[in-house]
């Protein structure tokens, strides 16, 4: 296991780095000013649409839009939102959700791109079964522009058709199964196969319905669990009212200055928040994937601006609104930077090895341990090149012998001889565990029921929707008779993700990185090629909004009309 975490955070490190991250985040800066800040029409006139003032029965497609919005938000509100926002914080510090906050507000311009260029180029053959996504716009949007091009925008939509594939299986399906799966096993002591298994019955039982049965139970689950959740963080959070405003403050300041290591924490730089915040936001929102269009492209309607400004509103209500939640609730608690859960009598010893420091295996002293139970420990040595300081997290797992339990320790590759800070050992809450630890900080067993019961449903819900998209990508590129056997491949992965493969954040950061890394890499160039179209559409559809002709006695214009250059 030790090479292919190594093998996944070398791929991990080459999709995700500074440059990069500038690159999508410049992306929804161009939308942004390009569209004349669509982000207030996305907040003013999303709703309305949402709420059924626009809907027309006759209009092709299959979902209504609150479904579709509903089935976008079950692949975004989901662990991304408690896992996700728990590994920003433990890897980037507090400063990492202010950027978080930025890349909320550009991807809602990034995402109308995409949703409104999604619309535009769906194929609407079957009415009540229509198919879109970046693989039809690439697909057929090159072709017509410059024929002799055509190849070009074949080989794009292939490209994303894959790279969506894997997305699916990595961030879309095996992280949240894996996180239920850790979850249930922290509290209940279930084995993660066996969470697994339920897992897999019922996501299988909602896939093979097909995007109407997905719609439905999307319509019904996300807006139950988001409620559920929101109450009982309220309640956690009035515990810890006066220290919101602080809270605040300490997220803007560790935007722009390094946070020193405290507790389990090991420190992080302005350099490593702005890197685990845009990464965690984009991963939880899904601005850049293009993935959640494809869940739009099913919508009833036959304006595409007007579904692009619903689904500019996905953005803002994952991450400004939840995600915010999430992380006032883990900050105003401490237990990001809580004390030791073990305090050494005697700190155990350390030698050096070709593979590293190694600390000997630590003995445990009570029976509340489990077998593979991740552990750390706080060190000073040589400098963490991640944070820009001399802090290190030594990782390890407990494991079960004859005379208790002991933690063997994995190496820690650095020139400096490591010292023990903080006088023990902390067990390592990894995603969704470390907000449960956070709610139940303020009533004990508040986070056993609630996050166990929470990542159930933002688990199902995500992977679901998700298994969707990764059969959109299947299905474009080998036609429909492929969709079954992805359905198997997928659920297998949803089983075989709690099998124990994946054991410390640092291995579930790089899993998510690369799933995500390479669906973006696909998608913007799609985007950026084809996004003066939407900037167009979005144009036309507000001209006529305004001027009021727009409903039965004003027939929508052609596709043609709506991308031509506007008339001076």
């Amino acid at each position: 296991m030790g090479d292919l975490s190594q093998t996944l955070a070398n791929i991990n490190a080459i999709l995700w780095n500074e440059t990069w991250i500038f690159i999508i985040a410049g992306t929804g800066v161009l939308f942004t000013v390009w569209s004349g800040f669509l982000q207030y029409r996305a907040l003013t006139h999303g709703p309305k649409v949402v709420r059924g003032d626009y809907d027309d029965p006759s209009d092709p497609g299959a979902i209504s839009h609150f479904q579709a919005l509903a089935a976008a938000l079950s692949g975004t509100v989901g662990l991304g939102n408690i896992g996700g926002v728990a590994l920003a914080i433990a890897l980037g510090g507090p400063g990492a959700i202010f950027w978080m906050w930025i890349v909320g507000l550009l991807g809602m311009s990034i995402k109308f791109v995409e949703v409104t260029l999604a619309m535009l180029y769906r194929n609407t053959d079957d009415p009540d079964n229509p198919r879109g996504g970046p693989m039809w716009v690439a697909g057929s949007a090159l072709k017509k522009m410059r024929p002799n091009l055509g190849w070009i925008g074949t080989l794009l939509a292939m490209m994303f058709s894959f790279t969506v594939m894997l997305s699916s299986g990595t961030g879309g399906n095996m992280f949240q199964a894996w996180n239920v799966a850790d979850v249930t096993n922290e509290y209940f002591g279930v084995e993660g196969w066996i969470s697994g298994a339920i897992l897999t019955v019922i996501v299988a039982s909602v896939l093979l319905g097909g995007i109407k049965r997905i719609g439905k139970v999307a319509g019904t689950l996300v807006p139950g669990m988001v409620l559920i959740y929101v109450i009982a963080g309220f309640y956690v959070l009035f515990a810890n009212f006066g220290q919101i405003p602080e809270m605040f403050v300490l997220i803007v300041n560790s935007a722009f200055t390094a946070t020193d290591a405290t507790g389990a924490f090991v420190g992080g730089t302005v350099g490593s928040a702005f890197l685990f915040g845009m990464k965690r936001a984009i991963f939880s929102n899904e601005a850049g994937q293009g993935s959640s269009a494809i869940a739009h492209a099913a919508v009833k309607t036959d304006e595409p601006a007007r579904e692009g400004l619903v689904g500019g509103m996905e953005p803002f209500i994952d991450t400004i609104v939840v995600c915010t939640f999430t992380a006032l609730i883990i900050l105003s608690t401490g237990v990001w930077n809580r004390a030791p859960d073990v305090t050494f009598d005697t700190q155990p010893g350390v030698v050096q090895t070709d593979a590293g420091w190694v600390y000997a295996d630590t003995p445990l002293n009570n029976d509340t341990w489990q077998d593979s139970e991740p552990v750390l420990m706080i060190v000073e040595a040589g400098e963490n090149s991640s944070t820009g300081q001399n802090v290190h997290r030594v990782t390890g797992n407990v494991s079960a012998t004859n005379s208790g339990y002991v933690a063997a320790w994995q190496p820690l590759s650095t020139d400096t001889q490591p010292k023990i800070v903080g006088g023990g050992l902390y067990k390592d809450y990894v995603g969704a565990t470390l907000t449960a630890k956070a709610f139940d900080s303020v009533a004990p067993g508040l986070g056993k029921w609630l996050i166990t019961i929470a990542s159930w449903l933002f688990a199902i819900s995500t992977i679901i929707a998700w298994g969707y998209y990764g059969e959109q990508g299947t299905v474009y590129m080998w036609g429909s008779k492929s969709a079954m056997p992805y359905r198997l491949i997928y659920c297998s992965l949803t089983f075989i993700a709690t099998l124990g493969h994946i054991k410390t954040s640092a291995d579930l950061d790089n899993m998510t990185g690369i799933g995500l890394g390479v669906i973006i890499y696909a998608n913007l160039p799609i985007c950026w090629i084809f996004g003066y179209q939407a900037m167009r559409a979005y144009r036309n559809y507000l001209e006529r909004l305004k001027s009021g002709r727009m409903g039965p006695n004003y027939p929508t214009p052609s596709i043609e009309e709506m991308i031509s250059t506007p008339k001076n």
